[in-house]
């Protein structure tokens, strides 16, 4: 039981398939920053419940994301999609068993997790679907600032100068040949449900074609891998070891995907979302996004992209 209960199971009956449910063994509260998630076992069966968070509707096409989150599960590396509601974003999917939701720390306790995560983001992205909506990092910033610019919040000091020293960064990229692929876009940890040898990704708010390379990069900075984790994800991914432009692209996006979610997290700061810090999530993000492009090393990687 939780105090959500009512609700989660008014949401349940919902889907056509489960409108006469009226008992059940159990409802447990799962993760989530923004959306209220819970895990509901009944009849022999186990489904995930997840709600839409109040404000999400203005950044979240809801409608998008039920297309890709079924997509991700014919690509075979997301549950199955029982049912969803396109302009609510109330989606169920089926439980994973036997998978452990995965953390920056268990990232480093779990032998092969790295290398797991990199075969299953190489998955995703050769698996030949395509999602709705084209991912395109300086285009969010834009839309992420023009929510902003309604909210009653101000910028960490000396924003604008990163988002100025990021245009050469946009400019090497838009000329570098990148194929797009199908992307998650916001590989948190917890998006990440280890059963010991395959990896499954959930949660598909973000997902759109992108360069592939930003789900590696996103996700190193989320787990806060080591070199011997990069390392290993990048080679599980390959199947070799990348060459210096895959790794450049790799590392600016480490410091891009930083930049991005500062506005995130000042957009859920400004929506008094009580789930977490949200101002200090963003001003450490955003200081953890500069010291990488203060970095001596980051130019070199810009270089490499740029040479291709």
């Amino acid at each position: 039981m939780t105090e959500h209960t009512d609700q989660v199971l008014n949401a349940l009956r919902q889907a056509p398939q489960f409108a006469q449910v009226t008992t059940f063994d159990s409802i447990t509260r799962l993760g989530g920053l923004t959306n209220l998630v819970h895990r509901v076992d009944f009849r022999g069966s186990s489904v995930i419940v997840r709600i839409s968070g109040a404000g999400t509707e203005d950044y979240i096409d809801r409608a998008v994301e039920g297309n890709n989150a079924c997509a991700a599960a014919s690509a075979g590396v997301a549950p199955e999609v029982i049912f969803v509601h396109p302009q609510t974003g109330l989606m169920i999917t089926q439980t994973v068993p036997d998978v452990v939701t995965m953390t920056p720390a268990l990232f480093k306790s779990r032998a092969g997790s790295s290398a797991r995560a990199g075969a299953a983001l190489a998955k995703l992205h050769r698996s030949g679907e395509v999602f709705q909506y084209r991912f395109e990092l300086f285009a969010k910033i834009d839309d992420y600032l023009k929510i902003l610019s309604t909210k009653d919040v101000e910028l960490p000091a000396g924003y604008d100068g990163v988002v100025a020293a990021a245009t050469p960064i946009k400019d090497v990229l838009a000329q570098a040949t990148i194929p797009l692929s199908p992307c998650h876009c916001d590989p948190l940890c917890e998006n990440f449900l280890d059963s010991g040898s395959i990896m499954w990704i959930v949660d598909w708010e973000y997902s759109g074609m992108n360069d592939p390379l930003w789900d590696l990069g996103d996700l190193s900075v989320e787990a806060g891998m080591d070199a011997g984790q990069d390392a290993a994800l990048m080679q599980a991914y390959f199947g070799r070891a990348p060459t210096a432009s895959e790794t450049g692209r790799m590392v600016i996006y480490k410091a891009m995907c930083d930049l991005l979610w500062t506005l995130w997290g000042l957009i859920q700061h400004a929506d008094n979302n009580p789930a977490d810090d949200f101002w200090a999530y963003a001003t450490g993000r955003f200081e953890r996004c500069r010291s990488l492009m203060n970095a001596p090393e980051f130019q070199g990687h810009i270089a490499a992209v740029r040479k291709g």
